[in-house]
């Protein structure tokens, strides 16, 4: 959960808390204590917590909460409790909910908010007005989520350390040092639950042991025995056993809602986690590259995009885009990389004109978006950003989220550049990579390594086939999408529909298939329809809801079957307090008395209107500050130190001709470590690590190198021509009539430098 939290002032620092998610008008409210109960399964957390923070001032305060949210969470509940008065959020229908702001006191405050207030980023934003002196504060908080996969295949929970009680520090007798104590105030509990077993945790806190629960290690719990040091978030990686290809867990049903519907029926979750072998892909298997340039950076971009252009593979399609005021495309539709396409492309570089007018990226990427995948290859945009595109961030992020199963961006925004967060959210949506850009150099070079990234091997073609007992159907939710990338994995999720005809069948079976390249693989998991566990409060379902919400809001239907979609989505979203874009939140303060006469807030809008209750400000909102809202551990800060030595990318062919063996003959002079690190590559994904030194004295002129990468052919080779000899220092009498390797050793007889590091295949054509 990408949340944080103190109450304080705002714009003022003090004591151990960052003043980065709650203000106040006055000095800060410290936390007193909290409880907090998380359970894991799998790769879902569901979290209750109760946190209690008290004015210690002389004088009243008044205090705002606010949280982030992000696409894969679900926050359902949310109160606070002053004295004799609680404040509640709740969900009501979006079109009744115009209404209701209307007649709510202070809603321009969270106007003023979201566009004054420093953080960046989707909030839940509630006033929770004034606290007299002394008075206690008691928050309550509870959210699911999709835990996001480590590279080293643990579910990765965070808690943040903003929510923890300030740490009290005793002294040591024989030293100056100081250690926290062990706190009283903080009882933190966590269960873990799995069918394929608990195997270990990793914890950056102090907690107790790992104590399983069951005999066959499904479940374990740990509760901590301290916050993590002043200026961490709690980390928790969990471990699983078993094959980690496919898993499924299942949820049982609402015995009190009716069958059919989501909640009257079992759910369950599929993790599917691919094993990507490294291959050679085929022409035809290696994707689609779209770069997509902001004009005003048309400078920079005739390097970028030359290096970008001469280090894609054969049989590849690509497109680039360049963008303003308005946008354009080199071509209609993304073509063949072939050497006359490449030689086009080259040639139209220069055709980008610099455009100082407004950005619009939302109505590039929609336009890109509704193109269909090509022959249902991968996609993957490259986005080099520099200007702020305007207020659009939540419309953008809105089209990201709902094509992040189709394609990946790798962005480069640079530096101090006003499109730094939304660069780092739209590639952390799609499971990419975000690069701060500090320098021409470091465009380029950053550019090729994430392209080298981008040729990897994935899986495609994904499928599954499910085989439950007899009676028995699944309705998939979220489906499986169209690839997975190395290293990352994708839930989806199903209702089951039906009544087994018999009742003692238990077993079900689902088969993971998919392609690497022209490589078939399949998986096959046998699972227990039986719950995972018993759980009233309904995690997975919640998560399958908002995912069945995300897709209903995008259906395009008549206006008739909008108006009912509409309604069953609002009662679908009210049924386990989802948000979603049919529904809105709002907040009543209430006494205590009141609430006690009833046993739930019921969202309608009469009720909501009534005397009895008071309208409080609260709404979902975007912010546009300067600051993210993620905490540290999910940022996609990806700083790079500004490099001349630009890296390598594996090369698309298995030799390199010319300067191959150009470079080799410098290399025979080496060491016999530096000898090991030239051999010749076999396969499209080896990394070659080669330093030239020294180079011929044209070549530490970067317009030279840049020369030679232009004369490469669309096959990675070179045709010995007298520009190339030129850029490389010879003469021409030099190598006519002579052997590709009578020409290697003439290159010895050249002036040398010894300044630049450059690697030579990665200097030359990025191979």
């Amino acid at each position: 959960m990408r949340i944080s939290g103190t109450l304080s002032k705002q714009r003022r620092y003090r004591g151990l808390f960052s003043r980065e998610w709650f203000f106040s008008s006055d000095p800060e409210m410290e936390m007193e204590s909290m409880t907090v109960n998380v359970t894991i399964q799998d790769f879902v957390a569901d979290v209750v917590s109760e946190m209690f923070f008290r004015n210690k001032q002389q004088i009243s305060m008044e205090i705002m909460f606010l949280f982030p949210v992000d696409s894969d969470t679900v926050v359902h509940t949310f109160h606070a409790t002053m004295g004799n008065t609680r404040v509640e959020a709740m969900l009501c229908d979006k079109k009744e909910a115009q209404q209701l702001y209307k007649a709510t006191p202070g809603m321009e405050n969270l106007r003023y908010l979201q566009d004054q207030w420093d953080l960046w980023g989707p909030v839940f934003a509630c006033f929770l007005g004034t606290v007299p002196p002394n008075e206690e504060v008691a928050i309550s908080l509870c959210y699911v989520q999709e835990l996001p996969l480590h590279p080293d295949g643990a579910a990765k929970f965070c808690w943040p350390r903003q929510l923890f009680p300030p740490p009290k520090f005793i002294r040591r007798h024989l030293s100056e040092e100081e250690i926290p104590e062990i706190p009283e105030d903080l009882h933190f509990r966590i269960r873990l639950q799995s069918a394929r077993g608990v195997s270990h945790i990793d914890v950056n806190s102090s907690c107790s042991p790992l104590q399983y629960t069951a005999p066959d290690q499904t479940s374990a719990e740990i509760s901590l025995k301290s916050s993590p040091w002043i200026y961490d978030e709690l980390e928790l990686l969990v471990y699983y056993g078993g094959p980690h290809n496919l898993s499924a867990v299942v949820e049982s049903r609402d015995p009190k809602a009716a069958p059919g519907s989501l909640l009257g029926d079992p759910v369950v979750m599929v993790t599917l986690k691919p094993s990507i072998p490294e291959v050679v892909p085929g022409p035809g298997h290696l994707g689609e590259f779209l770069f997509l340039m902001d004009c005003s950076l048309y400078q920079d971009a005739q390097n970028t995009l030359l290096f970008l252009l001469k280090s894609l593979p054969l049989g590849c399609y690509f497109n680039i885009y360049s963008f303003g005021a308005t946008f354009k495309a080199f071509y209609s539709q993304s073509v063949e990389y072939t050497q006359e396409t490449m030689d086009n492309a080259v040639g139209r570089i220069s055709s980008i004109c610099p455009d100082l007018g407004g950005c619009d990226l939302l109505g590039l990427l929609r336009s890109i978006y509704s193109t269909p995948l090509l022959h249902g290859l991968p996609r993957q945009l490259f986005i080099f950003i520099q200007r702020k595109v305007s207020s659009e961030e939540q419309a953008i992020m809105a089209e990201v989220h709902r094509y992040r199963d189709y394609h990946r961006c790798f962005c480069f925004p640079i530096d101090k550049c006003e499109s730094f967060y939304i660069s780092q959210a739209i590639a952390l949506e799609t499971k990419g990579k975000c690069v701060c850009i500090h320098s021409k150099m470091t465009m380029t070079s950053e550019a090729v390594k994430c392209l080298q990234q981008a040729l990897q091997p994935l899986a495609s073609e994904i499928s599954l086939q499910w085989d439950l007992p007899l009676g028995l159907e699944a309705t998939v939710i979220r489906k499986a999408p169209e690839m997975i990338f190395p290293g990352h994995q994708s839930i989806i999720y199903a209702q089951i529909h039906g009544k087994a005809q018999d009742p003692e069948a238990d077993v079900a079976t689902v088969t993971f298939q998919y392609r690497v390249g022209s490589q078939p693989f399949h998986y096959t998991l046998r699972f227990s329809m039986s719950p995972s566990a018993d759980d009233s409060r309904f995690p997975v379902h919640r998560i399958a809801m908002m995912h069945l919400l995300w897709k209903l809001a995008q259906q395009g239907t008549s206006k008739s079957e909008k108006e009912d979609t509409w309604h069953s989505a609002v009662k679908l979203s009210l049924s386990l307090r989802v948000p979603s874009a049919f529904t809105s939140v709002m907040a009543v303060r209430m006494e205590q008395s009141d609430i006690e006469h009833r046993d739930s807030l019921l969202p309608d809008s009469s009720m909501l209107l009534s005397p009895s209750c008071n309208l409080v400000p609260c709404q979902l909102l975007w912010l546009c500050g300067s600051r993210p809202v993620w905490f540290k551990s999910t940022k996609f800060w990806m700083v790079q130190k500004c490099q001349l030595c630009l890296e390598m990318l594996s090369p698309k062919a298995s030799h390199m001709e010319v300067l191959t063996q150009l470079s080799a003959r410098y290399k025979e002079q080496k060491s016999f470590r530096e000898e090991q690190m030239m051999e010749e590559p076999t396969a499209l994904n080896t990394s070659w690590d080669w330093t030239i030194s020294p180079l011929p004295t044209k070549l530490c002129n970067i317009s030279s190198i840049r020369v030679v990468v232009a004369l490469q052919k669309a096959n990675g080779s070179w045709a010995l021509t007298s520009a190339l000899i030129s850029a490389l220092g010879l003469r021409k009498t030099a190598v006519e009539g002579r052997s590709l390797s009578e020409v290697s050793r003439s290159v010895s007889s050249v002036r040398k430098c010894h300044v630049l590091n450059f690697s030579w295949p990665q200097v030359y054509g990025l191979r």
